[in-house]
């Protein structure tokens, strides 16, 4: 087993956060310290980039604790996934985020990419309401860290947010072929993503609001569907390792999300939440959060 330690640190200013034509995250950039990551043989050398968080002082609160996390109005608090701006297919419509798809696929087009909240959390709980178009995917990403890899040439890519962070599930379940593979219908909305089916499954039809909820508490996280709990397991346990080990992340398929997803949220076990471009056109709206440390 060999042992690869690498940081990159990377600051952000409020400005370049919220400007447009910002660029994406430079990987060669900052680097001032290291962080331990075990990898067994087969993993790539990686490193995770530390950005400057948002002030969550300048976010509303309500009586009950929750944070506003979107105004209806700006993309304030948010940016790309690896990058300093938000990609010009993530648009503001009837106070809801929408992507806009591109009828491409997964991330295809340059204007496209993941959106994430530009503040780590570690025990919380989010609230969010959805809806999808027909036939549309997508899904909320947590504990999320931005992720590099060294490649062959000695330069670094970007990872794909979900190879460091769980899904809760964001489907079309009548008319998205996504809801008939996995397993016992593990692709379905609100599910953990290829590991843990939603039971009961209970979201509406596409062009309907849903509402969300994903808990995070000491490592136990409950994905909430429509007022219903749906999907519990259990973050840094032997069971999560197993999840893990069944699924399409397998240690054996990808050993570099194995390693991240094993170890979830670094040493912080904190990370950011995202909203994903898989493509298609979906909306998110009153998206709030209570910090449970």
């Amino acid at each position: 087993m060999r042992k690869t330690v690498i940081l990159l640190s990377l600051l952000f200013t409020m400005g370049s956060i919220m400007g447009c034509g910002g660029k994406k995250a430079q990987s060669d950039e900052g680097s001032d310290a290291e962080v331990a990551a075990t990898t067994e043989s087969a993993v790539p050398e990686y490193r995770v980039l530390e950005n400057e968080q948002i002030d969550l002082s300048q976010f509303p609160v309500d009586k009950e604790g929750y944070i506003t996390l979107f105004d209806g109005k700006t993309f304030n608090g948010w940016r790309g996934y690896g990058r300093a701006d938000v990609p010009g297919r993530w648009v503001i419509e009837d106070e809801s985020i929408k992507f806009t798809g591109s009828g491409g696929g997964e991330a295809q087009e340059a204007d496209g990419g993941d959106i994430i909240f530009s503040h780590k959390f570690q025990n919380f709980e989010l609230t969010f309401d959805w809806k999808v178009a027909e036939g549309s995917n997508s899904g909320v990403f947590f504990l999320a860290r931005e992720v590099e890899s060294k490649q062959d040439d000695g330069s670094w890519r970007l990872e794909p947010i979900y190879i460091s962070s769980p899904e809760y599930q964001i489907l079309d379940n009548v008319n998205h072929p996504d809801a008939k593979l996995g397993k016992d219908n593990n692709r379905q909305s609100a599910s953990l993503y290829d590991m843990i089916p939603a039971v009961p499954q209970n979201s509406k039809p596409f062009g309907e609001w849903n509402t969300g909820k994903i808990l995070v508490y000491k490592g136990t996280v409950v994905h909430g569907q429509n007022g219903e709990n749906v999907v519990e397991y259990h973050l840094w346990t032997p069971q999560w390792t197993e999840l893990l080990q069944a699924s399409k992340f397998s240690q054996k398929a990808w050993p570099l999300a194995f390693e991240l997803l094993n170890n979830l949220g670094g040493e912080e076990r904190a990370g950011y939440i995202g909203f994903q471009d898989h493509g298609d056109d979906v909306w998110f709206k009153n998206i709030k959060l209570k910090v449970l440390d």
